[in-house]
This record gives structure tokens, C-alpha cells and sequence, in this order.
């Protein structure tokens, strides 16, 4: 029987207290194996006085505040270095709103078994994104867009619901992403496609939060398009 692997759950908190028991109490009862790491960037809403208390009930959730807005590329930057530095097999990183299911995550663990890099899919056969109107054809157009300019095999780029294997990603880090805010997400497929490394697309289902409140802001879809034309750029000249 081959070894079980040292799993790490991440996810970034900002004003999630409304949603954060639910994922923590979900991803327990699928995954109670896995230990759970939370950044939370000082949220006004006390998300972090939530967590505290949940790790009084879970011994497998490891927290960090930081003392102010930070991003989110920063964030799972730092969550890659926790893994590697603590010796994790596999990181699985999702969003805190509830929109990931934590059922999906078994998923990814199989997956991860025979692929480096693993990215939860809605556009995929049998994945679906709930999003609705204006959101759900900018995001469906949007990743058409740059699968077509960026010319990489994947349909999804935006989701953060996404599994890294650390022992195949031998010459790859999150800090060679120079992308910020939510372009970062398009710019780590970038890395890995550029260093020749298969992408796994499994389906999903993407729920839109049922509470709270999104944290796009309107002016994050110009930066894309700015940051996926200069992609675009390093792609012809291969820098």
C-alpha cells in the first residue's frame, strides 16, 4: 500500500465570518486528514476571531493575520512557501465564499496522484458555473479569450480552486508569478505551461456566494486585459 500523502488546504479570508465555520466544518468531514491554512488580512468583520475559535475545535487548522490588505497572489504565495517548507505532498487552494465545494476535493486528490498541476474546471464537460447575467459571459468570454491568445490547452484560467503536486513541480514556485491581484491566477497557468508541465482540468461546480459580498473590483477586468496582452508579449519573444 503506497503512503498517504501530507495534503494542505488553502484558502485566503477577507470579511468571510458568514461562510468560514461552514468550509472549515465541510472540508473536515470529506477530508478530515488534510490540514487546513488560513490567511486572513485582518478582516474588520473579525473573520479571524472565528478561525481562533474553530482551532480550539480543529487541531489541523494552521492561521496567520497579517496587519492589512495584502492580495490575494500574495497570499498564495506565502501559502506555497508554508507548504514547501512544512513538507506537504499536494496543495489544494479554493475560495472562502462557499462558491468551491470542499466534496470536490477528493477529486483532486486522485487526480494529483498521476498529474502535476490540477485546476477545477466549469467549462469542461460535466462542470457548471451558477453565476448568472453580465458575470457568468464575462467570465465564460473572458477564458475563451485567453486560452485563444495565450494559446495554452485549458479552458479555465480564472478559478482558484486549483491542486499543485510539490513533488513534480520540482523546478516551480508561485514567486515566479509577477502577476498581482486576480490576474496572478492566469499568470500561474502561464509558468506551468511554460515550463512544459501538463495541465489537468477536472469539473466543477461553481456556486456564487451566498453571502457576503464580492471583492472584485470593476477595474480588475481592464488590468487583465493589460496583463494577459503584455503574457502575450513574453509568450512571442520568450522571455
Amino acid at each position: 500500500m503506497l503512503p498517504k500523502k501530507k495534503i494542505l488546504i488553502f484558502t485566503a479570508t477577507y470579511n468571510e465570518k458568514d461562510n468560514i465555520e461552514h468550509l472549515i466544518h465541510s472540508i473536515n468531514d470529506y477530508n478530515s486528514e488534510a490540514d487546513i491554512f488560513i490567511i486572513d488580512d485582518k478582516s474588520p468583520d473579525y473573520t479571524y476571531v472565528k478561525i481562533q475559535d474553530l482551532q480550539k475545535e480543529y487541531k489541523n487548522i494552521f492561521l496567520k493575520i497579517r496587519e492589512s490588505k495584502s492580495g490575494l497572489d500574495t497570499a498564495h504565495k506565502e501559502a506555497y512557501e508554508f507548504a514547501l517548507s512544512n513538507d506537504y505532498d499536494y496543495l489544494i487552494t479554493m475560495d472562502a465564499d462557499l462558491s468551491h465545494d470542499p466534496k470536490e476535493i477528493n477529486n483532486f486528490v486522485e487526480y494529483l496522484s498521476e498529474f502535476p498541476f490540477v485546476i477545477g474546471s466549469r467549462y469542461v464537460q460535466g462542470g457548471r458555473c451558477l453565476m448568472s447575467g453580465k458575470r457568468l459571459l464575462m467570465s465564460k468570454f473572458g477564458n475563451k479569450l485567453i486560452r485563444n491568445v495565450l494559446g495554452i490547452n485549458s479552458n479555465e484560467f480564472t478559478t482558484s480552486y486549483r491542486g499543485f503536486n510539490l513533488l513534480k513541480l520540482k523546478n516551480f514556485h508561485l514567486n515566479q508569478v509577477k502577476n498581482k491581484g486576480y490576474s496572478f491566477f492566469m499568470g500561474t497557468l502561464f509558468e506551468i505551461d511554460k515550463l512544459g508541465y501538463k495541465i489537468k482540468e477536472i469539473p466543477i461546480i461553481f456556486k456564487d456566494r451566498q453571502k457576503g459580498f464580492s471583492k472584485i473590483p470593476k477595474i480588475e477586468m481592464f488590468r487583465t486585459m493589460k496583463n494577459l496582452f503584455i503574457l502575450f508579449l513574453k509568450k512571442k519573444i520568450k522571455f
